[in-house]
């Protein structure tokens, strides 16, 4: 899950741009910015399955962050 870094939660997170790719019918790319409605913070989440292999974690920019718990890519 991504949680905003400066409210520690989900809450108030919006999606303001998000970019999926498949391969073989499975996400091999995730690009998406949030927004903090509460905040105003913004970040960036990024996923590349080739530059990920071994985890389901990616890169993230800004005031945003991934609960280790809740993986995006975990269901």
């Amino acid at each position: 899950m991504i949680i905003c870094s400066n409210c520690e939660t989900a809450q108030f997170l919006q999606i303001t741009q998000s970019r999926v790719y498949f391969e073989n019918d499975e996400p091999s790319e995730i690009t998406e910015k949030y927004e903090c409605t509460l905040c105003e913070a913004t970040g960036k989440y990024e996923y590349s399955k080739h530059d990920h292999e071994d985890d389901d974690v990616g890169d993230v920019t800004g005031d945003i962050e991934v609960d280790q718990e809740e993986s995006p890519l975990r269901a």
